[in-house]
């Protein structure tokens, strides 16, 4: 029997002032939260403050992230992205600012961890992502989610290195005020991503839903609440990584250059690890695809840990941690579009985030007290690898699928 071909039809063409931009705003927000752990030393030797007293002001930033990410996602949904993302470039700088003149650690944590934290909750990959998945078609989302990813990581690769050379030559304060006007640009750059739930150039669904039935919905969800929890396990690894490699490379003896070529060389792996996740998970499972990476996270920490560490190890941890750095978010983004598609994808996203920050919270904060308690980051650098473990396990049976909700289910 013969089989007629397929009409081809050809791709819509993607939105590309919208992706520019989105992607420039992932690269400012992600790049300076990404290089506070440059500032702990220099900072602590001039306040006389000890490292959990910096360590919980960097938790307090992520779990201010973590809360603000989904209210900041149903808002977008609502009002409208630009609205948001401009308040994110305002309460940024003005976090920057309040950190860089803290007299107190109590100025500190206001600064540059709520303020901060809601900064980036504001302009976050959840807020950027959404506006992407309402003018990107289904079957290039994760492709798209990839470039948004691998945006922030490219501000993470930038940030480090301009970070340490502007507090080597000027000092920490000047840096945070540098960084602080940056921020201002922001409101700019959002300015094509108006718009809301509502609008965008891809179909709407028929299916409408308040936020908090969405939500709902969600938490009812097995897949969901499985996903929810996994990546709560993102959080604690990254954090951790990001507010005290510096410090760690310090008390191992190597020298402070090479905490700069580690935390940019992570940032530059990443963005090849957010590009190839966001074209492997078009391709192959999503789900076990985030089960390899959660294990090979383990798997290289361990190593990380039991051999000499030299200049030569760190460099190769650091690529290959990389690699696996937010080759999370393209995938795990898009099961939550695939599942409830993206009529309160700002908020789901976020709901799913708030988990990955609770563990940010947790590995930032527990990486100070238990250094200061222990004398060594060795603790918690093991019950990462743990936590990996759990991870993998309860990907595994997540499901690709739409939430069924009978015949009032549209395509998305």
């Amino acid at each position: 029997m013969s089989h007629s071909a397929p009409a081809r039809t050809a791709p819509s063409p993607l939105p590309w002032l919208i992706i520019i931009c989105g992607c420039l705003i992932a690269a400012l927000t992600f790049g300076p939260r990404s290089a506070m752990g440059f500032f702990q030393l220099p900072m602590l030797a001039e306040k006389g403050w000890d490292r959990t007293t910096f360590g919980l002001a960097m938790a307090i930033q992520n779990l201010a992230w973590g809360l603000g990410t989904p209210i900041f996602g149903a808002l977008a949904d609502k009002y409208g992205t630009w609205r948001v993302l401009a308040l994110s470039g305002i309460m940024y700088s003005g976090g920057l600012v309040m950190m860089a003149t803290a007299e107190s650690a109590t100025m500190l944590h206001v600064g540059g961890g709520v303020l901060v934290g809601l900064g980036v909750a504001s302009g976050s990959f959840g807020i950027v992502l959404a506006a992407f998945a309402r003018n990107v078609p289904a079957e290039r989302r994760s492709f798209v989610f990839g470039l948004g990813t691998a945006a922030g990581s490219a501000g993470m690769f930038l940030f480090a290195p301009l970070s340490q050379g502007l507090i080597s030559t000027y000092g920490w304060y000047d840096t945070l005020l540098v960084m602080s006007a940056m921020m201002l640009i922001i409101p700019v750059l959002a300015a094509p991503l108006r718009g809301n739930s509502s609008s965008g150039n891809q179909p709407q669904s028929t299916f409408r839903q308040t936020a908090g039935e969405a939500l709902r919905e969600a938490l009812g969800h097995r897949s969901y609440t499985l996903l929810i929890s996994g990546f709560f396990v993102c959080g604690f690894q990254v954090a951790f990584i990001t507010a005290h490699f510096p410090a760690y490379i310090d008390d191992i003896g190597i020298e402070a250059r090479y905490a700069v070529i580690a935390l940019a060389l992570i940032g530059f792996f990443n963005i090849i690890g957010s590009l190839a996740a966001g074209y492997i998970g078009q391709r192959y499972s999503k789900p076990m695809f985030l089960v390899w990476i959660y294990l090979g996270r383990s798997v290289l920490v361990t190593v990380f840990l039991l051999v000499p560490q030299t200049p030569a190890t760190v460099v190769t941890f650091s690529i290959l941690m990389g690699l696996l750095w937010l080759s999370t978010v393209p995938p795990t983004n898009s099961l939550v579009a695939i599942m409830f598609g993206t009529a309160h994808l700002g908020m789901l996203g976020g709901v799913v985030f708030f988990s990955h920050q609770i563990g940010s919270f947790l590995g930032v904060w527990l990486g100070g007290y238990l250094y200061d308690l222990f004398g060594s980051y060795d603790p918690v650098w093991w019950m990462g690898v743990l936590l990996g473990l759990f991870a993998a396990v309860v990907h595994w049976p997540i499901k690709e699928t739409p939430v069924d909700r009978g015949a009032l289910q549209p395509a998305e």
